[in-house]
């Protein structure tokens, strides 16, 4: 049985893993909602102006009523400033199981720190939640995405073919998950 708490605060060596704020709605924009580098391999279009960034903000801090909710605004602690956004999704109480997805501002990447926040929710809903497989899925384009499931022992499964349709092309997703009883083995 799944011990559902909702996003709570995840604190790491360089980051702070905290539920979203309207006030993070420039931060979001400048970094990484507005860079079409950034949404190139993900199925949302870059944001036009703060103000969509402000309404979709919005939206996901009223989900944080529903301890079913896991999403979390990754601030780094050296600037203060938000630079990505790690989330849950297909959560399924039934088979103790999930996927999740992640977002890192393009000024940020090939640091650690996507690795790093990963591997925070990951112990997060493992030993908090009580999850028993966690699954990632990453466009066979995006070369970055896979290094970090990886990194986090997460195991290849297979690709699903043309998964996904993005400015008229089709893509294959790569799927990764990691099991409970693979965790810090």
């Amino acid at each position: 049985m799944l011990k559902h708490i909702g996003t709570k605060t995840i604190n790491t060596d360089r980051l702070v893993l905290r539920r979203f704020e309207i006030n993070d709605a420039n931060d979001m924009f400048k970094n990484w909602a507005s860079d079409k580098e950034v949404s190139k391999f993900l199925a949302w279009d870059v944001h036009k102006d703060v103000m969509f960034t402000q309404l979709l903000l919005n939206s996901w801090i009223s989900q944080y009523s529903d301890d079913r909710n896991y999403h979390w605004a990754i601030e780094l602690k050296e600037i203060k400033e938000v630079i990505g956004d790690i989330k849950v999704f297909h959560l399924k109480d039934k088979h103790d199981c999930c996927e999740i997805g992640y977002c890192l501002s393009r000024n940020h990447w090939n640091k650690g720190f996507m690795s790093e926040a990963l591997n925070a929710v990951i112990k997060y809903l493992f030993e908090e939640i009580g999850l028993n497989r966690i699954v990632a899925m990453h466009n066979t384009k995006n070369i970055a995405s896979v290094k970090v499931m990886i990194k986090n022992n997460m195991k290849y499964e297979g690709t699903l073919r043309q998964a996904v349709k993005l400015n008229d092309t089709f893509y294959d997703l790569s799927v990764y998950s990691i099991l409970k009883s693979e965790w810090n083995v």
